[in-house]
Order: C-alpha cells, then sequence, then structure tokens
C-alpha cells in the first residue's frame, strides 16, 4: 500500500520514512524565561518553538540554548531515547533524579539546529513569554 506524499504544511522537517510526522521549528520573537520553583532555570532571545504533528498533534516546545541556561541541570546516566524524526536525545535532572529537561546531543542531518538547545517538560516548569521584541 502506498502512503499518501500530501502533507498539510509547508517549511516543514519531515520523515522520510513517515511524511506525514513533520515538524517546525520558529523563532520566537519575545524574550522566553523558564522557572521551577520560582528559580529561573533559563532566560534567552533565541529560543526556538517546535510544532510537530505524529500520532497526535502535540504540544509545542521552546528549545533554548544551552549558553542561556541559568543553573546547571543534572544529566541523567543511562536514560536516552531515539525519535525517528529528531534523533537520540539525553535527559537532564533539577534538584532530584526526575527528568525535567532533555537535548537531542545526536540529531539527525536534517535536525541538526536541535544540538546545543535544552527543552523542558512543560508540566515541569512556568514558561514566560516577556514582551514582544523589535
Amino acid at each position: 500500500m502506498q502512503r499518501d506524499q500530501v502533507t498539510l504544511a509547508t517549511q516543514t522537517i519531515h520523515r522520510v520514512d513517515e511524511p506525514r510526522h513533520f515538524m517546525r521549528l520558529k523563532p520566537v520573537p519575545r524574550r522566553i524565561r523558564v522557572l521551577k520553583d520560582s528559580q529561573v532555570l533559563a532566560d534567552t532571545e533565541a529560543a526556538l518553538r517546535l510544532t510537530e504533528i505524529g500520532r497526535d498533534i502535540y504540544d509545542p516546545v521552546f528549545y533554548i540554548p544551552e549558553a542561556d541556561m541559568q543553573v546547571d541541570l543534572v544529566p541523567i546516566i543511562g536514560k536516552s531515547t531515539h525519535c525517528p524524526l529528531k534523533g537520540d536525545a539525553s535527559y537532564f535532572a533539577h534538584r532530584g533524579n526526575e527528568p525535567i529537561a532533555w537535548t537531542y546531543d545526536r540529531p539527525l542531518a536534517a535536525t541538526d539546529i536541535l544540538k546545543g538547545l535544552i527543552a523542558f517538560y512543560p508540566d515541569q516548569v512556568v514558561v514566560e513569554e516577556i514582551g514582544q521584541m523589535a
């Protein structure tokens, strides 16, 4: 059975073997701060918003440059996953051993833009979008 090659989005990155699984990255035109229990974990004017459609329409996630982290996150040794669209991810904890964030430290070629960026679980942090950048 041949899969339909038509998609509903442009300027997206598609999974080669499953074109209905795709994502779009867009620069965020605002300052983004990530907080956990009122502590600032990250503060940036260079965030990317990733929207992904796969088995579901996933909630958008902000990706923050490592250089804009305000705290040191602790790598979770032995925890990694593979996404057929983005690549291999490693995970981080903050004050404990529960995952709070991840990074695609081994992204696929099409998603190499994610290297050096950290994303947070939206239910673990508060994300503030501040102002409108010029």
